[in-house]
């Protein structure tokens, strides 16, 4: 992106990006404190309040100002129910028609702006994302407020981008900047919001993306402190390890933390789907989660909001095992009931309440226990924060750094690190995808596969096969072949047996050889003297780059195919396998979008043809997998047009690429190319 060559002030140049991602960084922090006094307002209207705009800044507006807790004491069990329940009646509406992508929790929606379009997000989402959010938290929604900060910050950089007319990885890397940005100034963590930008958002750390990220989220950090103040999010007790044995309590409490974050992602997948199947108009649903939320709350109101008072309180060890063990599970349902149906809110506080929560829950035990090789309970749940953190996202990395900046304090590096790489690698064991990517997958957006560059790879010998090569029976005499010889294109002359089984072959080059001895040779069988027993053979299902190896070590250009008993399947030939590599070479051009007379959107499965009509490659989603294109009925249904099916590597069946049909039956892990308008694919997701 910064060529050596190029003016540092030209469009594109280093001190231009450098420039605009200071812009960004400004912004982002402006829109964190500016959405923390619009969640404190609207959070007032709903449970009472008499705060202004002046006693909210000279709070601090710190973990309290968007936790309701301290306002619901005394409020009555239906007001409880009626508050959240009215906030989903606003936010319902709000997103269905005027941003659908303002719903959830932000960063997926991101992540395939990304991924898919190039960074480019609609400039609405900057509004439209902040008051769904605002309002979601502001009514007691079971969600976080740093997911939609980072959609938020996001969105305007991917506006600047837009505006000032910014290629695709300029665009893409200023989204990275926005993102940065909200993560910086919300959690006073500037090291943790270019790392959260790299590692989830743009997906990498190469220099000319992450230099400009880095810029935002300092500038972001430092603007943010002149409003808040340099002060942690929580406040920590004393930390220390207090013997080498807290290791292995420790790597314990890894694994509750990584099945607690694939109990979230699994219950959040399962509420979305749920209640995309509830009959009532997807505008109305938010306001049936708000108030399912409201009835969990008349016993536990501390599932309400951000819940960071109640964090703290579990950091400071003052809350019973019982109710943080019965809160892990109330978040968990309360969280997804929010999102599922249609609430606004990131998942990021929800994930550090759980691991608040798990942690007091197991440290407590543990240090009743061993008393005196233990640290405190309120230990374990800051170490177990970010180990929740860790196996949601996928990113042990970021978690332990933005642990470590919340708090402020080294000491519990060691045991962090414990925690996070065990319960990711527990999470990752368990399920594939994030908490970010699941909801992707689900929508048949599969970020985490990398297409091979060797394309040979991805196609098989059955892809090529030739069903009918030249066969001789064993039992021919030489005359038969030569007469053959000169009928044919063939170079290679497969002989099988009267069962149909393979004994071998003869070459083109061995017959010129003893075409001159014909008239000695006119009485011998092929099967006694001429046939090569010695040459090697493949499988259908072998890939195509194993064929070219053959063919590289060896003067033959075609090879026999047969089944696992030896029969003769067809041929595969070296002009027929390089053929099929020229053609899926072409085809990834075509929708990769990776030829450079063509407005590429995403990472090469995207094309724009304009007007708003794209092409797209998209994985079948798990929803609509083992039904055919007849039943489900695409073209009339959402109006896309579906161009190609490829069966998915690992599916084992037994057809190549191929135009489908209406018996087209897809699978799970088929991939698509699909053309059609932009608000087409947003009802392919909606399809059930």
């Amino acid at each position: 992106m910064f060529s050596p060559g190029a003016p540092l002030f030209s469009r594109g140049g280093h001190l231009f990006m450098v420039a605009a991602a200071t812009f960004v960084g400004l912004a982002g922090a402006i829109g964190a404190v500016a959405f923390r006094l619009l969640i404190r307002t609207v959070q007032a209207s709903f449970f009472g309040g008499s705060e202004g705009v002046a006693e909210m800044l000279e709070e601090g507006l710190l973990a309290e100002a968007s936790d309701p807790l301290h306002m619901v004491e005394g409020m009555p069990w239906w007001r409880r129910i009626a508050v959240p329940a009215l906030g989903g009646l606003i936010v319902g509406p709000l997103i269905y028609f005027l941003a659908r992508e303002a719903r959830g929790h932000g960063v997926p929606e991101v992540m395939k702006a990304v991924a898919l379009r190039g960074g480019i997000i609609r400039p609405r989402i900057v509004a439209i994302k902040a008051l769904a959010s605002a309002v979601s938290i502001g009514s007691g929604g079971s969600v976080g407020r740093e997911g939609p900060i980072v959609q938020i910050g996001s969105a305007f950089g991917s506006s600047v981008g837009q505006l000032l007319k910014l290629n695709t990885t300029q665009i893409r890397t200023l989204v990275g900047c926005g993102a940065a940005a909200g993560i910086s100034a919300t959690f006073n963590a500037p090291i943790a919001g270019a790392l959260f930008a790299g590692e989830i958002i743009i997906g990498g750390f190469a220099v000319s993306e992450f230099t400009p990220i880095v810029i935002s989220a300092v500038v972001a950090v430092v603007v943010s402190r002149f409003f808040l103040g340099n002060t942690p999010a929580f406040e920590v007790p004393a930390y220390e390890i207090v013997s080498p044995f807290e290791l292995l309590p420790y790597m314990g409490v890894g694994v509750a933390a990584g099945l607690v974050a694939v109990a979230f992602i699994r219950t959040l997948s399962f509420s979305e789907d749920l209640f995309e199947k509830v009959p009532l108009p997807e505008y109305l649903r938010a306001c049936l989660g708000g108030a399912l939320v409201g009835v969990i709350a008349i016993q536990l109101p501390q599932v309400y909001g951000v819940g960071y008072s109640t964090i703290t309180a579990s950091l400071a060890g003052t809350l019973p095992a019982l109710t943080m063990g019965l809160l892990v599970f109330a978040k968990i349902l309360a969280t997804s009931i929010t999102i599922g149906s249609g609430g606004s809110g990131g998942v990021f506080a929800p994930s550090l309440f759980l691991g608040a929560m798990t942690g007091g829950f197991f440290g407590s035990f543990v240090h009743d226990y061993f008393p005196q090789a233990t640290a405190s309970s309120g230990a374990y749940a800051l170490v177990t924060m970010g180990a929740v953190v860790a196996a949601a996202t996928h990113a042990p990395i970021s978690a332990i750094i933005i642990i470590f900046e919340l708090t402020q304090t080294i000491d519990i590096i060691p045991a962090l690190m414990t925690a996070c790489v065990v319960s990711t690698l527990v999470s990752q064991l368990l399920n594939r995808e994030s908490i970010y990517t699941s909801k992707l997958m689900r929508q048949g957006v599969d970020l985490l596969q990398e297409e091979d560059p060797n394309v040979l790879k991805s196609l098989y010998v059955r892809d090529v096969l030739d069903p009918e090569p030249e066969v001789i029976e064993a039992s021919a005499s030489f005359k038969t072949i030569l007469d053959l010889v000169v009928q044919s294109h063939h170079s290679q002359f497969f002989v099988v047996s009267n069962e149909g089984r393979l004994m071998g072959a003869i070459s083109l080059s061995e017959l010129r050889r003893l075409i001159y001895e014909q008239d000695a040779l006119q009485p011998i069988v092929v099967a006694g003297d001429l046939v090569d027993t010695h040459r090697p053979t493949v499988g259908e299902d072998d890939h195509l780059d194993l064929v070219m190896h053959i063919f590289s070590g060896s003067e033959w250009d075609e090879l026999a195919v047969v089944d696992a008993e030896g029969r003769l399947l067809g041929s595969v030939s070296q002009k027929d396998v390089i053929e099929a590599r020229n053609r899926e070479m072409l085809r990834r051009d075509a929708t990769g979008g990776l030829s450079s007379s063509v407005d590429t959107v995403g990472k090469g499965r995207n094309v724009e043809l304009g007007d708003g009509y794209e092409i797209r490659e998209l994985s079948v989603p798990a929803h609509l997998a083992g039904r055919s294109l007849r039943v489900l009925a695409l073209r009339e249904r959402t109006e896309l047009q579906v161009l190609l099916v490829r069966p998915g590597s690992t599916t084992g069946r037994s057809r190549a690429l191929e135009v489908p049909g209406g018996d087209t039956l897809l699978d799970h892990g088929d991939r698509l190319v699909v053309a059609g308008h932009t608000d087409s694919f947003e009802r392919l997701e909606r399809l059930r």
